[in-house]
């Protein structure tokens, strides 16, 4: 340890190994993601033009907000002092945000339309847990987004699909023509 860390807390000395108590939060819904870009402007169009976001407001400190939805903003973004990403591959990073839609032709149309504008896709199909059919694919700056719809739904009782019935597809059409159990 050098003198500058010398006494300074990291993340892992700021968390207990176990909490005491029933925490009292109980998360209604996924909020919002504000992350820095590269370049501001290429990334509204990014939000508007390919993911249909609308734009909310500017703040005077260059930060861009939309929202898809009534919340006031689902997106944010703030403008980056570096020039690019760190070397995701060294990095402890965000895997990615996933945003639901309606149904597999929307995927359809938007996996066209992403080819058509030449929107580096990841993966596309079925990965397993939850079942959800999806496409992931990355913004301007390599950041990973995923679109997805038919997520399974736990009710009261807390049941899970059993994993023999993921079905795990790599691409929209293998995922579509073999669907899983609609009940488990």
């Amino acid at each position: 340890m050098d003198d500058q860390t010398a006494g300074q807390d990291t993340p892992a000395d700021l968390h207990p190994e176990e909490y005491k108590g029933t925490s009292p939060i109980k998360v209604k819904k996924l909020g919002h993601l504000i992350y820095e870009v590269t370049d501001v402007e290429r990334t509204v169009k990014f939000w508007t033009e390919m993911m249909g976001f609308e734009e909310t407001e500017r703040n005077e400190h260059g930060m861009v907000f939309f929202r898809c939805g009534a919340d006031h903003h689902s997106i944010g973004l703030k403008p980056a002092k570096a020039s690019r990403r760190p070397n995701s591959e060294q990095n402890i990073k965000v895997e990615h945000l996933a945003f639901e839609v309606e149904n597999v032709d929307v995927l359809l149309k938007a996996r066209d339309f992403m080819r058509e504008n030449n929107i580096p896709i990841t993966f596309e199909g079925r990965k397993g847990a939850g079942c959800n059919i999806g496409i992931n694919f990355l913004d301007p700056d390599g950041y990973e987004f995923e679109i997805y719809c038919q997520m399974d739904q736990i009710d009261e009782t807390g049941r899970l699909r059993p994993a023999e019935q993921f079905k795990r597809a790599k691409g929209l059409e293998e995922a579509i023509a073999n669907p899983v159990q609609e009940t488990w």
